[in-house]
């Protein structure tokens, strides 16, 4: 790819509502340690060296709040609506990126511990011909097949693998992906699917520490670990 193609987009998926952790508000918008999540993590994609601009996908009433919040993240951001699935958000998300974004990447504001340096090492894979690149981390534990409550069968874990988000993607073959989905009617939990199966979708290390904050059980260790860290 050329300097040019290269130039990177962050999207940041926060359009998610929060019920699972209980919230009054939407999980994006929650503190921790003082900081909102969505801040925690275009605060990230901005700071990795390889993002010139981020797209963040907001629930509908909430685009003021983001954009105040965003004002000083130190690259220009947009804020759109999102939509009722996350594939919906990164859709919507996708067509305020500029056409002269030849990578995106795209991340879930509630991996609010993503590094920099995760973001530069998706969008590093893509810039060197990959259609796509994604954080992995190795499965450690055995894994059980699981049918009406009892463990059935164990699963080999060799070529298994956890994935994260930031995940990065050239421009075209991400919007043209998700055309055919929304055409299709198929729902995936990442990006990553929609062009694994016919393109050249890289694996790069992941991090342990970049947790997704979920249910009320991830929101108190992560806020744990703020409380050891700070």
């Amino acid at each position: 790819m050329g300097a040019t193609d290269a130039r990177a987009t962050a999207i940041v998926v926060a359009a998610g509502a929060g019920t699972r952790l209980g919230a009054d508000e939407p999980k994006a918008f929650l503190e921790v340690g003082g900081r909102p999540i969505l801040v925690r993590a275009a605060e990230a994609a901005a700071a990795s060296g390889v993002v010139e601009r981020v797209v963040v996908a907001v629930p509908e009433g909430f685009e003021t709040r983001a954009r105040e919040l965003l004002s000083s993240v130190g690259v220009p951001v947009d804020v759109v609506v999102g939509g009722a699935t996350r594939q919906a958000s990164v859709r919507a998300a996708l067509a305020s990126v500029p056409a002269s974004s030849g990578i995106v990447v795209v991340h879930d504001a509630a991996r609010c511990f993503a590094s920099p340096a995760l973001f530069g090492r998706v969008v590093a894979a893509v810039a060197t011909g990959a259609v796509g690149a994604i954080p992995v981390l190795a499965v450690t534990d055995t894994v059980k097949r699981i049918d009406g409550g009892r463990a059935v069968s164990t699963v080999d874990r060799a070529g298994l693998g956890l994935a994260q988000t930031p995940q990065a993607f050239r421009r075209r073959e991400l919007v043209d992906a998700h055309e055919r989905a929304a055409s299709a009617g198929v729902e995936a939990t990442d990006d990553a699917t929609l062009l694994e199966a016919g393109g050249d979708v890289r694996v790069v290390e992941g991090d342990p520490a970049n947790v997704k904050v979920t249910t009320p059980e991830d929101l108190a260790r992560v806020l744990a670990r703020e409380a050891v860290d700070g």
